[in-house]
């Protein structure tokens, strides 16, 4: 028992170091009078990004379908706060090449056309 105990506790602190800093939850700008939280996690190999609540702007909450749908799927780091992956834009239906970009607790998402010459985006902020 007591070889169990060494190897719990070495699993249990290099578990949290090995946390990718976009992980958490961020609320992500208004849009169309509301806005979401996503909260950002691995899923498989990569990162993904799904919708864990939608706000009114007052910060009430409603439910609407988008609730526990992907946003952000296959995101790789790329190193210095630099992201890859897919991002989906509900207000178009459309699914896009994407990258974000992390600065301290903001996290701008990008969705891209032409090879990433063409980007829109928002800023979201961490909630936690």
């Amino acid at each position: 028992m007591m070889r169990f105990v060494p190897f719990v506790v070495l699993v249990l602190t290099c578990g949290g170091a090995l946390a990718d800093p976009v992980e958490g939850l961020w609320q992500t700008e208004p849009d169309a009078g509301g806005f979401a939280h996503v909260d950002i996690a691995p899923c498989g190999p990569s990162l993904c990004g799904k919708v864990r609540g939608t706000f009114h702007l007052d910060g009430s909450a409603y439910d609407t379908p988008l609730v526990g749908e992907y946003l952000v799927w296959d995101m790789v780091p790329e190193g210095g706060g630099q992201y890859r992956g897919k991002v989906f834009q509900p207000s178009s239906g459309e699914t896009f090449s994407g990258k974000a970009r992390l600065t301290g607790e903001r996290l701008k998402m990008s969705g891209c056309v032409l090879g990433g010459l063409i980007c829109q985006g928002q800023v979201w902020r961490r909630v936690k």
